[in-house]
């Protein structure tokens, strides 16, 4: 798959110019294409990049060779997305033409600095997370620049972290859905994480800049928000507030009421206070779902994982859970592999999630990271052993997952509609995040972006089948406009 089908366009423009002649250059100077890699948190970032941009007026483009801009904005967590980026920065490279300029952005850009240069020759600038807000000067910048070497705008220290956005607005829109992103960094102590490194200490942004968001995107007509963060349970510490996201859920669904779905990712084990449980179970434009990346289930492996490891928390929390919100979806993540795992904790962690059930469990196996204290420990466990284990957990879940989905026949479910071919609907319920979890498949044509009712009556591993409640029109997706 080429960098061109890969790429997440922020602003979609089309162009039948074709031939290099003075009115083709002077457009492709003011066009940029990009490209989004890793997760929803770096796909905000690329949108507010792209805003800025368009501001300074720049349009965006989904042909790399119509682009005078080519933006990679990379991920760099574990190798195998370092790897994705530097494959999508070397395919770039060696198609750039004279004229063009490429930039390495984000968490792989942060990381690893000058690095970057070395491993893909033909990069002119490499510019950090934490300063995304500054791609407009660091773009004219290398434009003026008088000698061909790359340029670097890479904070150090945490305590740089920009805060100033520039006005651009911290979302990314997906048909109907929109992430939003309320804070940015992290200050949790994990060991296997290089996140602080790269992203710097947790920083919350104002509440009031959050909500005027939401409004913004509710008057857009988006369905649904999906707030994220590295630790949304976070939010409000470093402002002094206490139960932060739920004084900033309280106010959103005050502020915005018309927006059907408020979806919370990335709450972090501990954090999931009573309050929280109160605030999501009161407001029905909070969706029963929960994502908590609990990251193992044995407290002698998440001690050395440095994660939270007071087990009997997670069974009364989810019970609580459960009790408040009988039909709550929790989806959470598992490392396998981590090392010094012994069968003896591994074995724990299946049954673990046998008696949690859970209706959503992503597992990965560890990766090593040599900057981080993981590293450290000498016992690594086998990359056989790792693979071997880690179909072993998903044979399990895949059986509870089914069992769950099973459940839901006979239930009609909102079921958000994004998408049709090959003579069906697809969509998704509150159950499922997007990208991550399951689909509602639909005969027929429904209208796209709609909420509509959907009777289930089937259950696969990890999608739903259902027909249409009633007759619902056919209607086109309008165009969202921010």
């Amino acid at each position: 798959m080429s960098a061109e089908e890969r790429a997440i366009v922020l602003i979609p423009h089309s162009s039948s110019l074709i031939s290099h002649d003075s009115l083709f250059m002077k457009q492709q100077k003011k066009q940029f294409f990009m490209l989004s890699l890793g997760c929803s948190k770096n796909t905000v970032d690329s949108e507010s990049m792209g805003s800025l941009l368009q501001r300074a007026g720049f349009n965006g483009t989904a042909d790399s060779d119509d682009a005078a801009v080519l933006i990679v904005n990379t991920c760099g967590f574990i190798e195998a997305a370092r790897q994705e980026s530097i494959d999508a920065l070397r395919e770039l490279a060696a198609a750039k033409q004279p004229n063009q300029l490429l930039i390495a952005a984000g968490c792989m850009a942060q990381r690893y600095g000058s690095e970057v240069v070395e491993w893909v020759p033909g990069i002119d600038g490499v510019i950090g997370t934490r300063r995304w807000m500054d791609i407009v000067p660091f773009v004219r910048k290398l434009r003026r620049r008088k000698h061909p070497q790359p340029l670097y705008h890479l904070p150090d220290e945490a305590a740089t972290v920009g805060t100033d956005e520039k006005g651009a607005l911290r979302t990314a829109v997906q048909g109907r859905s929109a992430y939003l992103k309320i804070a940015d960094g992290c200050r949790r102590p994990c060991a296997f994480c290089a996140i602080p490194q790269i992203k710097g200490t947790h920083i919350s942004r104002p509440p009031e800049t959050i909500i005027a968001e939401a409004i913004r995107l509710q008057d857009a007509g988006l369905q649904e928000l999906i707030l994220i963060a590295q630790d949304t349970s976070d939010y409000g510490h470093d402002l002094g507030m206490k139960n932060g996201l739920s004084q900033l859920l309280r106010q959103m669904t005050q502020a915005a009421p018309g927006i059907p779905w408020i979806r919370l990712m990335y709450a972090y084990p501990g954090y999931v206070t009573d309050e929280l449980i109160e605030t999501m179970a009161a407001s029905p434009q909070i969706v029963n779902y929960l994502d908590i990346p609990l990251q193992h289930g044995h407290r002698e492996t998440l001690k050395p994982m440095r994660r939270p490891a007071n087990i009997e928390w997670v069974y009364r929390t989810v019970e609580k859970l459960r009790s408040a919100m009988p039909d709550i979806a929790i989806r959470t993540t598992f490392i396998i592999g981590y090392p010094g795992e012994t069968d003896e904790e591994f074995a724990g962690l299946m049954t673990f999630v046998k008696d949690m059930q859970f209706d959503r469990v992503g597992a990965f196996t560890y990766s090593y990271e040599a900057s981080t204290p993981s590293a450290t420990v000498s016992w690594q466990v086998p990359e056989e052993v790792k693979l071997a284990r880690q179909a072993e957990l998903m044979t399990l879940q895949q059986n509870i997952s089914l069992a769950k989905n099973q459940a839901q026949v006979g239930r009609a479910l909102p079921v958000l509609v994004e998408g049709y071919g090959d003579g069906v609907t697809v969509g998704r319920s509150y159950r499922d995040a997007p990208e991550i979890d399951g689909l509602v498949i639909v005969p027929g044509k429904l209208p796209l972006g709609e909420m509509v009712p959907i009777r289930i009556d089937g259950a696969m591993t990890y999608d739903l089948t259902g027909y249409p409640e009633t007759d619902v029109p056919i209607a086109s997706q309008t165009t969202i406009s921010l």
